[in-house]
């Protein structure tokens, strides 16, 4: 299952769910069956003149998911312009970003509650507006892992197979940090200057430690990344 506003993108990839897998709402013409539910949450049962109908679904609604501040900026969001974004910056669909952040964050003892977070999708993500089944939960979930190994597959080869210089990694680190670290900021983490700095500097010197560790494997020459003398690799 997709969200209608993004299942051509999602269906490019082969990401796209099963109609099987489709919950009711998605056969009964109502894109967004949860319009609303979200920014009345908290008031919407004690309203003067609210009807009973709405004060019960509102009792519906999960204590943690009407607490869930995650995504809050993306309020007014819509899905094509998030999944446009991701798209042209990574490997993964906006429901996949969606749905595998909501599976780390509502993980318990026993697994991941991917019943609550399919029902009660359209409340926890402003730009998602369908319901999911847990299995169309899963599928996402599954497929952001697989692309996040391919992607990371992908990137340490290029890392260790010498294609790239010291400075060149340098440059790529920061500029998929930078998108990383919008992401985060998208969620609702709060990053200090301080922390981000000393992240990228991490990165940095164990990016340089792989190149001069593959080096080392591949039998090539060796830069010091300290005073930037070359030397040959120790033989054993």
């Amino acid at each position: 299952m997709s969200d209608p506003s993004g299942s051509t993108a999602d269906s490019a990839d082969g990401t796209g769910d099963a109609a099987t897998d489709r919950s009711p709402s998605d056969d009964d013409g109502d894109p967004d069956p949860h319009a609303g539910d979200e920014p009345d949450a908290e008031t919407t049962a004690g309203a003067s003149g609210a009807s009973g109908d709405e004060a019960d679904a509102t009792d519906d609604v999960p204590r943690d998911v009407r607490k869930y501040e995650r995504f809050k900026k993306m309020d007014g969001a819509r899905y094509e312009r998030v999944n446009e974004f991701l798209r042209d910056r990574t490997y993964i669909t906006a429901r996949e970003w969606a749905i595998a952040r909501l599976c780390a964050d509502f993980r318990t003892e026993t697994g991941v509650e991917m019943t609550k977070i399919g029902e009660n999708l359209p409340e926890l993500i402003p730009f998602m507006t369908d319901t999911y089944t847990p299995q169309a939960v899963n599928q996402a979930r599954y497929s952001f892992e697989e692309k996040v190994t391919k992607a990371g597959a992908t990137f340490l080869y290029g890392a260790m197979s010498g294609f790239f210089t010291a400075e060149d990694l340098d440059e790529m680190m920061y500029e998929v940090t930078e998108v990383a670290k919008f992401l985060l900021e998208v969620e609702g983490v709060d990053l200090a200057v301080a922390d981000e700095l000393e992240a990228e500097d991490r990165i940095s010197e164990v990016m340089r430690e792989v190149r001069a560790s593959s080096a080392d494997l591949r039998g090539e020459e060796v830069r010091c990344p300290e005073c930037g003398h070359v030397h040959e690799p120790a033989e054993e």
